[in-house]
């Protein structure tokens, strides 16, 4: 422990009795721990937070900034601009009243199978780490505390909460385990426990890595606290180095905990150590009094443009993979018309689901980009076809009406976990009321649908079109949230007459803390045949058009894996007909992790915008027009089929799932197979030129000099790799050592230093030992795209 635990919160450990120790390592409710304010200790706030800070309920009356997906940051590969993104969740979490932010996720990209694949940086260690450290230095510097997570293997959803991950020693050290060293290194306040089990001991707890580990060996002052119901043993958890066992939900702490202390099956030492991490983390975010007002401490800070910000990182994170003929940037000048096509050019993916979650205050979709910056231009649309199970929210406002609260809502959809909208006591709300008039375009039989949980009434121009509950009684709530359903109904309207939507939804008082409806819509449409001839149609009659691709919730979220990296639906013929028929066909990916692109060499170009954020449609149409550069390059590989990822199928054999692969994780697979991929690990096209000149090597760093020889300025991501000179088969072929953003004008030579750390030469063999010998030291553009190479010596 530090020396400022033991000057400040040393006495207070000793004012505190045994039950009053314990209460402080264990949820009070779902997201806080207990105040006890004698000792001037304030409830200490916990909130997810990778892309936003929801806070302690999911109200629409509160909105969360969204920002991209964490693998869309690390697609930066810049970790200032992750400590500004960090600094933004910083600001939010201080306005919602939030102490600790349960996030960086730093598990690895180990398949891209992986349900929360979106939710992790990278397939590499080190630029996972470096991000993940950026973004805690942001949020810690402004009195806020984070949780890098999850320690550790949590790299797949297949049976998280009891699966047994077994990981040789040396891959545990130098892939697994070092983004989690590294936010340390970086003065990370805080370490969530992952749920699945490591080597045979749960995480929650694993005394090896969480105590002889985490906090002996790193000598990490922090807390450890459990993902979410993972502490499932009194003794095991708290003599396997966890500290806060959350939530207040089944917890195995508490009046257990006081009796396996007072019968020493868990010495009090232990528990006090676990107190004094918990007060000096309340000291450290502005929860604790010593002696002055708890919050004085709390740095100040300027404002910062959340909506900004949100931008910045978007276009900063598309990763442009092809460009024929610079078909990009457009020239507005030049366009007259421009075909807009795919379901999720309007109603796009901007964040993945679970912990992911929040409620902006407004998204910006492709097609509403593309309007806004092309005043001018004729923008057709076209659905093209729609690879979403349920039909979307209906796109008009909506007022919702909760007791005696009212509130705006639009699309038409509802969600909040936690606290209730408005402040409402959680006792008397049992129901809610969703009205909207809507006026169709279209004379025809309409489509609507509800979904979500609970028993539901729909009624169009007072008549009751549905009337009861989606799930059978008794289902249970991981299921409702899980596997949600939805009932259609259809309406004959007429064009430009106006009708009254009411939707009802009765709720269990008490039982208003989980809620989520949508009242969904479909105008008239062709079938899917018709629907694809239709935007071939008008791609044919367009100077440009521009394809919007993507996963859905339903095959890329938090809670399983996905079957398989195809597109949904018709998606992949849809491109291909389009391309023929327009032969400036721009693909917009919008998915939060690998998909398989059949028509790759069909198209013109092609940009990957991963899950985008609120500003992502804004963000996207100056990508497109060349406001700004896409300044994203891969962090993770792209295959091109996938028997030849090195690591896809999770498939857990009875309960355990062994990573025979070591250290060959990611393009060190890929290397070591000798497999090509559609697009390698750092690959991204920006829209300039680079002239690498020279580099000059010794053991500490990489000096490279390079010069910016387009028309235009821009960003290039130079990439350091490493390789032994004399091949290794016990080490990947090369692995990456360092990188660094650099900016230029054109025609201005630019110079940057990247550090090679002992680390880079080393291996875990009972120890970090460094490997004496030649290696080849090589600046590339990307894994498979090198610039120039020199020798380096290690002895």
């Amino acid at each position: 422990m530090s020396e400022r635990t033991t000057t400040d919160v040393d006495h207070l450990v000793a004012q505190l009795d045994l039950t009053e120790k314990v209460s402080l390592l264990a949820g009070q409710d779902f997201w806080s721990l207990p105040a006890i304010e004698r000792i001037g200790l304030r409830s200490l706030v916990m909130s997810d937070g990778p892309i936003g800070i929801r806070g302690t309920g999911w109200a629409p009356d509160d909105p969360s900034v969204a920002l991209p997906s964490p693998t869309a940051l690390a697609a930066a590969w810049d970790p200032e601009l992750a400590e500004t993104a960090g600094r933004l969740l910083g600001q939010e979490a201080r306005r919602k009243g939030v102490h600790v932010v349960l996030g960086p996720t730093v598990n690895l990209q180990r398949t891209p199978l992986g349900g929360r694949h979106f939710e992790c940086y990278s397939e590499d260690p080190l630029l996972s780490g470096e991000i993940a450290a950026g973004f805690v230095r942001g949020v810690q510097e402004l009195g806020v505390g984070t949780t890098v997570k999850h320690l550790v293997g949590n790299d797949f959803e297949t049976d998280r909460m009891e699966v047994d991950v077994r990981i040789g020693e040396r891959a545990l050290r130098e892939i697994y385990l070092a983004p989690f060293e590294r936010v340390v290194e970086a003065g990370g306040w805080g370490v969530m426990s992952a749920y699945n089990g490591v080597n045979g001991s749960p995480m929650a707890a694993n005394g090896r890595l969480q105590d002889e580990v985490l906090k002996r060996e790193w000598g990490f002052d922090g807390v450890v606290v459990s993902d979410w119901r993972a502490a499932r043993s009194t003794t095991g958890a708290a003599l396997g180095g966890l500290d806060i066992a959350m939530p207040q939900l089944e917890n195995p702490w508490g009046d257990k905990l006081v009796a396996a202390v007072k019968t020493g099956e868990v010495p009090e030492e232990i528990i006090d150590d676990k107190v004094r991490r918990v007060l000096l983390l309340a000291l450290r975010v502005g929860a604790l009094s010593v002696g002055v007002r708890g919050d004085a401490h709390l740095p100040e800070f300027d404002e910062l443009d959340g909506e900004k910000i949100a931008h910045e990182v978007a276009a900063r994170s598309f990763v442009l993979v092809r460009n024929e003929n610079w078909t990009l940037p457009l020239e507005p000048a030049a366009l007259t018309r421009v075909a807009v096509i795919g379901a999720l050019a309007m109603d796009a993916r901007v964040l993945g689901g679970g912990s992911a979650q929040v409620s902006p205050p407004h998204t910006i979709s492709p097609l509403d980009g593309l309007r806004r910056a092309l005043p001018g231009v004729d923008l057709e649309y076209a659905v093209g076809t729609d690879p979403r199970p349920f039909l979307p929210a209906l796109h008009q406002p909506a007022q919702v009406t909760i007791g005696d609260h009212e509130f705006e809502v639009e699309p038409a959809a509802v969600r909040w976990i936690g606290s209730l909208p408005g402040g409402l006591a959680m006792e008397p709300v049992d129901g809610l009321r969703l009205e909207s008039t809507y006026t169709p375009d279209t004379t025809g039989e309409h489509t609507f649908a509800v979904s979500g949980f609970g028993t539901f009434r729909l009624s169009i121009d007072g008549e009751l079109k549905y009337e009861g509950s989606l799930h059978p009684p008794g289902t249970g709530r991981a299921d409702l949230l899980l596997s949600p359903r939805e009932q259609r109904v259809t309406a004959y309207l007429t064009a430009r007459k106006p009708v009254t939507i009411v939707l009802e939804q009765s709720i269990v008082p008490g039982h208003a803390h989980s809620v989520a409806t949508t009242l969904g819509h479909r105008p008239p449409s062709p079938d899917e045949d018709g629907l694809i001839a239709e935007a071939v149609v008008v791609a044919a009659e367009s100077d440009v058009a521009v394809v919007v691709v993507g996963t859905t919730e339903q095959v890329e979220s938090e809670g399983f894996d996905r079957a398989s990296l195809a597109l949904p639906g018709r998606q992949d013929e849809l491109v291909s007909r389009v391309a023929a028929a327009n032969p400036r066909t721009i693909v917009v990916v919008n998915a939060g992790s690998p998909v398989l692109m059949p028509w790759a060499e069909e198209v013109a170009a092609t940009l990957l915008t991963w899950f985008p954020g609120q500003e992502g449609g804004a963000a996207l149409a100056d990508v497109l027009l060349g406001v700004t550069e896409p300044g994203g390059r891969l962090p993770t590989t792209w295959p091109r089929r996938e028997k030849d990822c090195p690591v896809l199928t999770i498939a857990p054999k009875d309960g355990v799932v062994s990573y025979d692969e070591g250290v060959f994780v990611g393009y060190r697979g890929w290397l070591r197979n000798r497999a090509t991929p559609l697009y390698a690990f750092g690959s991204g096209l920006g829209y300039t030129t680079w002239h690498y000149e020279e580099m000059t090597v010794n053991a500490t760093e990489a000096v490279v000099t390079l010069t910016n020889a387009g028309a235009r300025s821009g960003r290039e991501v130079v990439q350091v790799y490493v390789a032994p000179a004399a091949h290794d088969e016990q080490r990947p072929g090369r692995w990456l050592a360092g990188f660094a953003n650099v900016e230029a004008h054109p025609e201005e030579t630019v110079t940057v230093r990247i550090p090679l750390p002992p680390r880079t030469f080393q291996i875990w063999d009972e120890g970090w030992k460094t490997v004496a010998g030649d290696y080849r030291v090589i600046a590339a553009h990307a894994l498979d795209e090198e610039r120039l190479e020199s020798t380096v010596t290690i002895s």
